[in-house]
């Protein structure tokens, strides 16, 4: 992939450069510390990261706004030190902040739900941050994902998979 400072994910040969804003990148790190707190907390044998890293698929290599795996394959993945970071199947959870009105918002509400259950990912959740932050979580089943819940700002919800995580979308937004 080109190393000129931005963002590319490689799929069904075609390389596609990642939109990329303050806001974008703000909820998509405050995603990454809820969840690692969380996991912290509930003593989760678990591993959150995102983008930089990469993440094969069938199609190609994405890079996850945000994905939860094992720490054990977190481990093997740094040991073995390659550009190629994780598999699809790897992963139990992955997170993507949505990008509105960008070619990036139908990779990841159409593109990605299909490609992300094909390999298997368990959970899916897609975050929208107009007008108000909201979250969609997807869980897999045999047909694919199905929509959990829709949680928007102002409203708490918990689930417990991968591990206990609950707060209001509204954090995703909120400045320290």
């Amino acid at each position: 992939m080109p190393e000129d400072g931005r963002r590319y994910e490689l799929a069904d040969g075609w390389l596609t450069e990642l939109p990329g804003d303050f806001w974008h990148d703000h909820a998509a790190e405050r995603l990454k510390e809820i969840l690692k707190e969380a996991a912290r907390h509930a003593d989760a044998d678990m591993h959150v990261a995102g983008i930089p890293q990469d993440v094969t698929t069938p199609a190609g290599v994405r890079k996850p706004d945000v994905f939860v795996v094992s720490r054990d394959v977190a481990r093997n993945a740094l040991e073995s030190r390659t550009r190629r970071t994780y598999y699809g199947p790897d992963l139990l959870l992955v997170g993507e902040v949505v990008s509105p009105r960008t070619g990036s918002e139908v990779n990841d509400r159409v593109t990605k739900v299909n490609e992300y259950a094909a390999v298997g990912i368990p959970h899916y959740w897609l975050v929208d941050l107009e007008p108000r932050p909201r979250l969609t979580l997807l869980e897999l089943t045999e047909s694919g994902y199905r929509m959990v819940r829709k949680v928007k700002a102002g409203e708490s919800f918990s689930t417990e998979a991968p591990f206990p995580v609950g707060f209001d979308p509204a954090r995703l937004s909120e400045m320290e």
